[in-house]
Formats: C-alpha cells, structure tokens, sequence
C-alpha cells in the first residue's frame, strides 16, 4: 500500500490482512454477490461506490484512504494520505477530493476533532459525506492504527456496509448549541444551590429541613440576614413569607448554629455564582430575535400537555424537527434511549438494559413524562391518581380499612401488586393463586 503526507511523499508499507468478510451473506440493502474478492473461489461483497474515501481524523491530522475500484475483477488500489487538520489544508483536501473524482466520503464521530472535517466537506458538490457511529465500524483487537482504520473505512463505504447518522443542519445545530448551553448552566445552578444547602448543614443551620427552596423568597432574605451577622432567631422569624409563615414554630430553631465569618465569606460565594447563572437563564433566548426554526413542528408540541417552550426547544434541536426519518415512534424512542435494550443469546435475555441514547433528548422527555403524570386532566395523570388512592388508608370508626382497587379489605391484610393477602402466619398468607407460589412472609 502507498503512503504519503500532504507534501506528497510516498512511503510503501505492508498492506494489513483484508477485513472484507469472505462469507456469502448480502449487505442490508439486500445487494448480491459477485466474483472472487479473496483467494481462489471466494466470494466477496459487490462493490456499490468506485471511487470511495475513509477519513480517521484526529485533533491534530487525519489519515485520508482513497479507493478506487479496479476493472472487472481487478484488485482496488488504496493510497493513504495524511491532511493536517487546519483549516487551508482542510480546504486544500475539498479540491484534492474533487480531482480525484470521489463520491463518498465516510468518517467516524468521535469526540469532536471530525467536525471541521465535517463542516467544509459537506456541501462538496457530488459528494455523499458519511457521518458513522465509531462502535459500528469498530476494527479487530490488535490490528488497529490509523493507517488501517482509515483504510477500512473506505472498504466498508465502498462496500455500503455502513449507515450514516443524524447531522441535522446549519439552523437545527445552532439551535441545539443554545439549548445545550442552557441545560450546562442550568446544572451548574442546580450544584450552586446544593452546595450552598451542604455549606447550611456543616454550619448547623437547618434551613432547608424547614422551607423547601431555600434560595426563595424567605430563604434568601434569611441567607442575607445570615451573612449581615444576624444571628437572632427572633429576627429570622420575622423574614418569613407567605407559605413559611405556617412554619414558625420550625424556623424559631433552624437558624441556631455555628454560622460564623468562614461560612458568610463562602455563602457569599455561592449566591453570587446563583445569581449569575439565573441572569443568564432569564436572558437566553434561543430565537435570538430571528423567525423560529420549524415554528410549525414547535408550537404543534407545544400543545401537548407536559412540554413547555424550552422542552420543545430542545425536542427540535435534538431530533430535527423532521420526523419523516423515522418510521414509527418506536424508533423514535429507541433512537433517544428511552426503550429497553436487546441482549438475548441461545434464547436466554442476560440484560434488558436501556441503550445509550442522547443525554439531553432523555431527560427533557423524562422531565415532560413526571409533568404529564402529575397533571390531573391527562390519562397518565388519572392512572397514578388511580394508584395512589388504590392504596390509601381510610379510618372507618375506630378500625382501619384499607382500600385495593375501591374494595374493602380487612385490618391484617396485605397488598401484593394487584392481590391481597392475609396476615403473616393466616392460611391466605401461605396460599397464593394457582399456578403461583408466594413466598409465606413478606
């Protein structure tokens, strides 16, 4: 095989064994079969793209493959080059690829370092840039560098073995820059305040075993009284507002401590850092002043209970805003990680574990799926109000009932999943349904 750097110097190296199965199995696109591509009488896959590219791109360089098929069944020829990732020699690699008449391109997303890449080669005219998942073109133990990863990478593009993935466009990753930025500083706000509550705890104030936002209204003017050097806890009470006036027997007692002027300098610190985040908040916009993107598809989820203007900001960002990609909302699902995974062998299932899907899909859809549970008009709302009422406790005279599924059942009793079951020791308690063995205590 050639090797040779952007200053055109040629380097002859030994070519790595061939990963190209040898079995007579069709690629996913139902392709067949033709000619010998190893060894007398071998079948090898048939090659769909002549002139095909593999990038393995690193922080500093990227090794490029360029295959170009042979006549009939002649041998491909392979010559690798390595292009310094700055942006003129990025450009220089756009026209290279052009002269050399290549119309797939196929390189790895790994970290960051393939979107400069990425981002100029793109609108190559003629040019399919293939954008693949590293863990399904992962290469074989012990014979992986950067010469051969390239060169398979062009094996499998040339082949159509691989399947590209989602790149929105130059509008969608704008926006989804901003509404990843906001759930960043959204974070660290959260952190901010948890650090601030373990600050309260080291110095013995127990403020937040008494009010439930300890950076609202009262909690913050109790901070600030804290930090001024009132210690008074007659004066503490005085700073409740609303809900936390019911709460004053409490609050005579949370704010005795040890607060002293190490813990004013470092809760200063935080509530600094607090505001900060919340002025950046309040101030991100993600239309930026412009026509929103996909306005149509954003209001239309936005009329769906449970999903506000920011979820729907980051329901567009992430998945595009372009459902026709996706079959049903199954895939949809499982795209985002939210569905359980499949690991079955000798028809034995060894995990169900969910796959790793986006992070910030996962939990804008987590967040929307509790604020839809808790939202009395929905059907998710009505079953959990259902379940929990199921299982409440009613004091009828001076006995207690239980209640399963609105039936009465007597004091002793149990509730297992749907069943009931009597006391411990009681010959129900021993005998469950038939076909079912339950265990004698519980």
């Amino acid at each position: 095989m050639a090797v040779e750097d952007s200053t055109g110097t040629v380097d002859w190296c030994l070519e790595p064994e061939r990963q190209t199965s040898n079995f007579s199995r069709p690629p996913h696109g139902g392709r067949h079969l033709e000619g010998p591509l190893v060894g007398k009488g071998a079948v090898g896959w048939k090659c769909c793209t002549s002139r095909c590219a593999g990038l393995e791109v690193s922080k500093k360089d990227a090794k490029v493959c360029l295959r170009v098929a042979g006549a009939g069944r002649g041998k491909a020829a392979e010559a690798v080059t390595t292009w310094s990732s700055a942006t003129s020699r990025i450009s220089a690699l756009r026209e290279h690829l052009t002269d050399e008449q290549i119309t797939c391109v196929v390189m790895e997303a790994t970290g960051d370092s393939w979107k400069p890449f990425y981002y100029l080669l793109e609108d190559l005219p003629g040019v399919e840039v293939v954008l693949v998942n590293a863990r399904h073109v992962k290469n074989l133990p012990r014979r992986k560098t950067d010469v051969a990863d390239a060169t398979w990478l062009a094996q499998l593009g040339a082949h159509g073995l691989v399947r590209g993935s989602f790149e929105p466009p130059e509008p969608i990753r704008q926006l989804r820059d901003l509404t990843r930025t906001r759930t960043s500083i959204t974070r660290k706000h959260a952190r901010e305040i948890q650090r601030l509550e373990k600050l309260l705890e080291d110095a013995g104030v127990k403020l937040s075993s008494v009010a439930t936002d300890i950076v609202g209204v009262s909690g913050r003017a109790m901070i600030e009284a804290l930090i001024a050097g009132d210690l008074d806890a007659a004066g503490m009470v005085v700073l409740a507002r609303r809900r936390m006036t019911i709460k004053i027997p409490q609050l005579t007692e949370a704010p005795v401590g040890r607060f002293n002027e190490h813990h004013a300098f470092l809760a200063r610190v935080h509530l600094d850092l607090i505001d900060q985040h919340t002025a950046v908040t309040e101030h991100h916009r993600t239309d930026r002043g412009d026509d929103r993107v996909l306005c149509g598809f954003h209001h239309l989820i936005c009329t769906i209970p449970g999903i506000s203007t920011r979820t729907a900001d980051v329901v567009v960002s992430e998945t595009g805003g372009e459902m026709s990609r996706l079959p049903t909302a199954k895939h949809l699902a499982s795209w985002a990680g939210t569905t359980p995974g499949n690991n079955e062998s000798a028809g034995k299932v060894k995990s169900s574990r969910t796959r790793p899907g986006n992070p910030y899909l996962q939990c804008a859809l987590g967040a929307s799926a509790m604020s839809i549970a808790r939202t009395p008009g929905t059907a998710e709302g009505q079953r959990r109000h259902r379940a929990s009422t199921s299982s409440g406790v009613r004091i009828r005279g001076s006995r207690r009932v239980h209640r399963v599924n609105g039936t009465p059942v007597p004091d002793g009793c149990v509730r297992v999943g749907s069943a009931v079951r009597g006391a411990p020791g009681s010959r129900r308690c021993r005998r469950g349904p038939p076909g079912r063995r339950r265990s004698r205590t519980r």
